[in-house]
């Protein structure tokens, strides 16, 4: 891991404040190809939007948590990657937890960002007594950095979502770690 690396839990507040770095992160992914949940054309204020609308609200409800990692380069602090817990659970499923929209800025990949970030929400997680994560994700890069952290795969479905990039469909893995 990066020595001038840090991570923290980003609060409603803190949110405001990184609104710019974090939709330059969600951007970037996009434009790169990240299957997020987002598809081209996508723009900042598409971003913006996302991080306002739908993170917020739930940050705010205590129904999800936001991690941030941030690299200190000289003078400045850059928003490098983040990670979500979504904690919205049925009633009988309140013993897990749902890790959602990992995301490494395509300028800081390779560095141990999201191996970083996937600890902490793993930390996060036992601390709040969830004991099984679960995730979908597509792409062989993506799978194998979860199957690193301990993630199995749980299944594939074929033709799940539109690729970020291109008008065709793409399967998603769906993952789980028992804590």
């Amino acid at each position: 891991m990066e020595s001038n690396l840090t991570i923290e839990v980003c609060s409603c507040e803190d949110l405001e404040r990184e609104l710019e770095g974090l939709a330059i992160l969600l951007h970037e992914s996009v434009q790169q190809g990240a299957s997020i949940g987002f598809i081209l054309p996508h723009d900042l204020e598409d971003s913006r939007r996302f991080w306002q609308q739908q993170v917020r609200p739930a940050l705010l409800d205590g129904q999800r948590i936001l991690l941030v990692a941030k690299l200190a380069e000289e003078t400045t602090e850059e928003i490098a990657g983040a990670v979500q817990l979504n904690l919205a659970m049925p009633d009988n499923q309140a013993h897990r937890a749902e890790v959602s929209k990992l995301l490494v800025h395509p300028g800081y990949r390779k560095r141990g960002i999201g191996k970083a970030l996937m600890e902490a929400l793993e930390t996060a997680a036992r601390q709040l007594g969830r004991g099984l994560l679960s995730l979908d994700t597509a792409g062989a890069e993506a799978e194998r950095l979860y199957a690193r952290q301990g993630f199995e795969v749980a299944g594939k479905i074929p033709d799940y979502a539109r690729a970020a990039l291109e008008a065709r469909l793409e399967p998603t893995t769906f993952m789980y770690k028992q804590l």
